[in-house]
């Protein structure tokens, strides 16, 4: 599923590694794809790799891509039922951002005519208003100095692996500036605060000088030419007003994902990094047991019993066995045990499911059902619609806009996908931290995770020195993802400044501008709230919030703010004895909810959302 890494990025992971420690990674790859391999012998046999291979539809591809950033009624031309009007989300759209939108309705609606079809909306209809709004928005000036062609052609290859035949070698990549075993000079840590999150204006805004095959300024601040391959991005201070996936509502994930999805594609566009959708394989799916089932269902039916669960409880036995037992036991990961045992206890976890005896299963086996659990869901864990994006952050050659890019894609996942990852990546680098005990660094651990979270098929045919050459920087290329997102996970989860600003954007705009509604109907809304609001605008000037907090005897306190004040200070005002932990929530305004960090400076939030509730709950 990984193909055309870029050399020098993946050079760089794997040159910080000495040299007999990158043979034994490498090996270990190999013993896992011919595990896999191992696994599936005796089972029916898919025969779709035509169709697998075939790239979507253009017309459906398109109809795909703006379904995901918000947009679907372009495509249906249903505007006056869409809670979210494309009207108002194009508002909010910086220039690079509605050229990346009107680029794809273009190439979506001249697909329709070459098909004798009509397109549902003009594409004048959309952007006649929006453009010239969300232009004052586009702060870089190389963005409105950039013009991209109205279409484009993309193609991503599809890598098929065979495990008859001689594996490749390490020494066989070619890689610009690789250190030999003998003359291994590794260049010094670099650790740098990742404050590009802080920024108002999206990654796509500065990285133009990469279309005139330049350097931007983040890549020359962050990375330079000689430290690139060791450079760790670590999260800014809490106080900085920063929030985390889990700290946002439904409805607020839901806006933040339409952003995040346009800006992925405007960024790799800036790049010059192009991607193409191809269709999944299909496969028969599973009606009962556990392996194999949607992550999404089987939270459902474990919700039933435990109620809130953010990963499926089959899933986190198998990590707490790990977690207990085999965190120092050498080999963790890399030997899975008995393949006829694991099959056993599949058929068994399947049948009793959490009420099973966990007591029998041992940390290798634990370790090649968690394996197994993760390849055999029905979606991959980084879903279909998104590998072809994950292929694409290898052909970044910045380690900076790689990080970025994972960001982004992360932001994207479902919300079950995303919390299931976020338990795999904090156990992996729980495995990482007992590397002098069990022997798995992090490029070891990378190395056993790539192939089950970048599954490939097997062919038949020999291959040529050109195709194990490609099989080898799959390898890497696979391992070198899985390095920056273990690296990098406190990251992943965090919201940018920009998309969420974008997001109290579009929800600022739908509650001032409610699109459809007549002319009469808001000037009647505008007089029943205007009293309520002048009262509230003169006390929150003032730097007086009231705080609600129904489930404590003081129901309601006013407080007055300074630049020191922190949200746990607040909720430290309504701690009594025994009682749960609470925390203060930003309610309304220009957000649906967000729960905020107790480091969190509430005098900022009161800036940015002056019309908000503020209330404390478990």
């Amino acid at each position: 599923m990984l193909s055309s890494p870029s050399t020098t990025s993946v050079a760089a992971s794997q040159s910080s590694v000495p040299a007999p420690s990158r043979h034994l990674a490498l090996e270990t790859y190999w013993r896992e794809v011919d595990s896999i391999k191992e696994e599936r012998e005796g089972e029916e046999e898919e025969e779709e790799e035509e169709d697998e291979r075939k790239s979507v539809d253009e017309v459906e591809m398109e109809e795909a891509w703006l379904t995901g950033a918000g947009l679907s009624s372009l495509v249906t031309g249903s505007s006056e039922e869409e809670e979210l009007p494309a009207e108002a989300l194009m508002s909010t759209l910086t220039h690079q951002q509605v050229a990346t939108v009107r680029r794809r309705l273009d190439n979506y609606n001249e697909t329709l005519r070459k098909k004798n079809r009509q397109p549902i909306r003009d594409v004048r209809d959309i952007f006649t208003e929006s453009e010239d709004d969300s232009a004052d928005r586009g702060s870089s000036p190389s963005s409105h100095r950039s013009e991209s062609p109205r279409r484009y052609h993309t193609s991503t290859k599809t890598i098929h692996r065979n495990t008859h035949r001689a594996r490749p070698s390490l020494p066989s990549l070619r890689c610009d500036g690789q250190h030999s075993e003998h003359t291994l000079s590794l260049p010094p840590p670099v650790t740098l605060s990742a404050d590009w999150l802080l920024r108002d204006s999206p990654y796509s805004e500065g990285v133009a000088e990469h279309k005139k095959d330049g350097a931007c300024w983040d890549c020359l601040h962050f990375q330079g030419d000689d430290n690139s391959d060791v450079v760790t991005f670590v999260p800014v201070s809490p106080s900085q007003g920063l929030t985390c996936t889990d700290d946002l509502s439904s409805c607020d994930l839901t806006q933040l994902g339409f952003f995040a999805h346009i800006e992925l594609s405007t960024f790799l566009l800036a790049l010059g990094v192009q991607t193409k959708q191809t269709r999944p394989p299909r496969h028969r799916r599973r009606d009962a047991g556990v392996f194999g089932r949607p992550l999404k269902l089987l939270l459902h039916n474990d919700r039933k019993t435990f109620p809130g669960l953010k990963v499926p409880v089959v899933f986190q036995r198998l990590l707490s066995i790990l977690e207990h037992t085999g965190l120092q036991t050498e080999g963790i990961l890399r030997v899975s045990g008995s393949a006829a045992r694991l099959k056993y206890l599949r058929r068994e976890i399947d049948r009793c499911g959490e009420v099973m005896d966990w007591s029998t299963v041992k940390q290798v086996e634990a370790a090649g059902l968690l394996k197994l659990f993760i390849r055999e869901l029905d979606t991959p864990l980084l879903t279909h619609t998104h590998l072809s994006y994950y292929r694409a952050v290898l052909k970044v050659s910045s380690v900076l806009h790689q990080v970025q890019t994972l960001h982004l894609l992360t932001l994207l996942l479902p919300e079950e996908n995303r919390d299931t990852l976020q338990a795999l990546l904090v156990f992996l680098r729980k495995v990482v931290s007992y590397q002098d005990q069990n022997r798995m660094s992090l490029w070891n651990v990378s190395m056993v995770m790539a192939p089950n979270l970048f599954t490939c098929r097997h062919s038949n045919s020999k291959h040529s020195v050109a195709k194990q050459q490609e099989e080898l920087e799959e390898a890497l290329g696979g391992a070198h993802l899985v390095q920056l997102m273990i690296t990098h996970q406190d990251l992943l989860w965090t919201v940018p400044k920009f998309l969420l600003s974008q997001v109290r954007q579009v929800n600022q705009v739908s509650n001032q501008k409610p699109f459809g509604l007549m002319r009469a109907k808001r000037r009647l809304l505008r007089k029943k709230t205007d009293k309520n609001h002048t009262d509230q605008i003169t006390e929150l000037c003032e730097g007086v919030i009231r705080v609600h907090a129904p489930l404590h005897t003081k129901v309601s306190m006013a407080i007055q703010l300074d630049d020191r004040t922190r949200a746990k200070d607040i909720t430290a005002r309504f701690e009594c004895e025994n009682s749960p932990v609470q925390c203060l929530y930003e309610v309304g305004g220009n957000i649906c909810e967000r729960r905020l960090h107790p480091e969190c400076i509430l005098l900022d939030v009161h800036r940015v959302n002056p019309h908000c509730d503020w209330l404390i709950k478990p």
